[in-house]
């Protein structure tokens, strides 16, 4: 622009200079014409063609602007009605046109700033940008992670939702590891994952081996007690990263998402998918997965991830080429030695005739054989509480399984879940009932006005029902009144009614003096017998 206002200076332009700064600035003609009349005016104007004009007098975003965007949600017209009713009762200048208060935050705020203002951190930090890691070596850093699959399941006749549990290589985006839980995830499915992550011998391999580095996002199953330690034991390193921040553990965020897409949508019972009418629900005739199908179907998808998808950051390569192209030796553990540090630890205990006491139920198995009396140490996986794995408790050697002693039929557990559920119904049904309050409606500022009326005879009904129930409104502690006070004692009234006359007074040991209360004169008063047993 300076080069052309040089130009038209020395009355060298023409309008072929003029087509062509028009083509590259792709504007219009008139438009450049009309920047050269600008910068003549002001030849600040040459270096930002196009720019408002700046004045002294221009509306900028003050910080009560910034607090009122954020207490509406952004709202720029309720943020003008408020500063207009401020100015209005003296508290301010008015404000500008609502235009200019537009122009004003779109120029002084950044389109971070103003998503933030409106939606908060996490719509602000949809306009940062982040760094991507180095991609490093193969088992140099996991990434662990829990999904629920938005896909409907069998489970023993009911649908449910199943999660996912797995571990990814950053460096390969391989998926090392996965288990699959029907219900909510825990401790348990943490370490199944983990044991099909780091085994490399079929069915698993050959992805696995002991990373040097895990990343959790706080997870408390993640974080547990049991994990942690089967971590520590396999010097693997816990990365805890901070809370509501997927951006730090991209590559296994990136997994959950790429699962949906292009694999669960396509399943039946897919949840989130797109129904006619005003109100989205499952057909009642679609016929849902089985677990045991869904599990399959998603391990046949995690073979085709490894060994057929080529992701676009290994340019080219499937995870499985990338991981055999990787030259980094890998650490192995043995199938026993790790199945032991993924148990949770319970101590020593004796072994008897019983077999093993465990948490108030009897544990045997075929070799405990002439082995009563002997020290042992028990490991369990969580919630398999079907069976304990037993140790030497001086040598660590690991002497066989034990199973539950007197274990249910698959029909006794089937009926008490049956008696559990509908105790479940009925309990949250009364629940409901009890603290459910209806509101009269109100046009007018008023106090909230229950509704719901009761005769007197409901009310002592229903109250009468509730002592009847209530162990502390049973007690009777007046069916024994207590004994009469010695003659000297002043006694208050409400005190004397409740005692019972003609009782002998409490008698104290050896026969010392009986203390008085508040004696004449407002002092302690001692009161003592004769050798006739009369009080003076």
């Amino acid at each position: 622009m300076r080069r052309l206002l040089a130009l038209r200076q020395d009355q060298k332009l023409t309008t072929r200079h003029v087509r062509l700064m028009a083509q590259s600035l792709e504007v219009t003609e008139r438009t450049v014409w009309r920047w050269l009349a600008a910068a003549e005016r002001d030849e600040s104007a040459a270096a930002e063609p196009g720019a408002r004009a700046q004045s002294k007098d221009r509306f900028s975003v003050t910080p009560e602007v910034r607090r009122l965007l954020a207490l509406w949600k952004g709202n720029v017209a309720a943020v003008h009605r408020e500063l207009t009713a401020r100015a209005a009762k003296g508290e301010g200048e008015p404000p500008p046109s609502i235009p200019t208060l537009h122009r004003a935050i779109r120029r002084d705020l950044t389109p971070g700033e103003r998503a933030g203002l409106a939606g908060g951190e996490r719509a602000a930090r949809k306009h940062d940008v982040f760094l991507a890691r180095p991609r490093g070596w193969r088992n140099q850093v996991w990434e662990t992670d829990h999904m629920q699959a938005p896909v409907l399941v069998d489970v023993d006749g009911k649908a449910r939702r199943p999660w996912i549990t797995w571990f990814t290589d950053c460096a390969t985006n391989a998926i090392t590891g996965v288990a699959v839980t029907p219900g909510d995830p825990s401790r348990e499915s943490v370490l199944a994952a983990l044991r099909s992550a780091v085994l490399r011998e079929d069915p698993y391999g050959p992805f696995g081996g002991l990373p040097e580095k895990v990343r959790v996002d706080r997870g408390k199953d993640f974080l547990s007690r049991t994990v942690t330690a089967a971590f520590d034991l396999l010097d693997v390193t816990v990365e805890d990263l901070p809370a509501y921040t997927p951006h730090l553990k991209g590559t296994v965020e990136g997994l959950n998402r790429a699962v949906e897409g292009m694999f669960l949508a396509a399943l039946p019972g897919y949840a989130r998918q797109p129904r006619p009418g005003k109100r989205s629900s499952r057909p009642k005739d679609e016929v849902l997965l089985a677990f045991e199908d869904f599990t399959a179907r998603l391990l046949d998808w995690t073979l085709w991830w490894n060994t057929e998808h080529r992701p676009s950051p290994l340019r080219g390569k499937t995870p499985l080429q990338a991981w055999q192209d990787d030259p980094t030796p890998l650490r192995d553990v043995p199938a026993t030695d790790l199945w032991t540090f993924t148990l949770e630890d319970a101590g020593t205990r004796t072994l008897t005739t019983r077999g093993i006491r465990f948490r108030r139920r009897d544990y045997v198995g075929a070799w405990m054989t002439g082995q009563a009396g002997i020290q042992v140490r028990v490991r369990f996986m969580p919630h398999h509480d079907h069976r304990i794995e037993v140790y030497h408790a001086a040598t660590g050697r690991y002497l066989g399984s034990a199973d539950l002693a007197d274990q249910a039929t698959e029909e006794q557990l089937r009926a008490v879940r049956r008696a559990r559920s509908a105790r479940s119904r009925r309990l949250k049904k009364d629940l409901e009932a009890s603290q459910r309050e209806r509101y009269a409606a109100a046009t007018q500022p008023e106090a909230p006005q229950r509704l719901g009326a009761l005769t007197g005879a409901q009310a002592e009904a229903e109250l009468a029902q509730a002592t009847d129930t209530d162990l502390s409104d049973l007690a009777l502690p007046d069916l024994i009144p207590p004994a009469a006070p010695p003659v000297g004692w002043r006694t208050p009234a409400s005190l004397a009614a409740l005692t019972t006359p003609g009782r002998p007074a409490p008698v104290l040991p050896g026969g010392d003096p009986t203390p008085a209360l508040d004696g004449p004169g407002g002092r302690a008063a001692r009161l003592t017998t004769d050798e006739d047993g009369d009080a003076s």
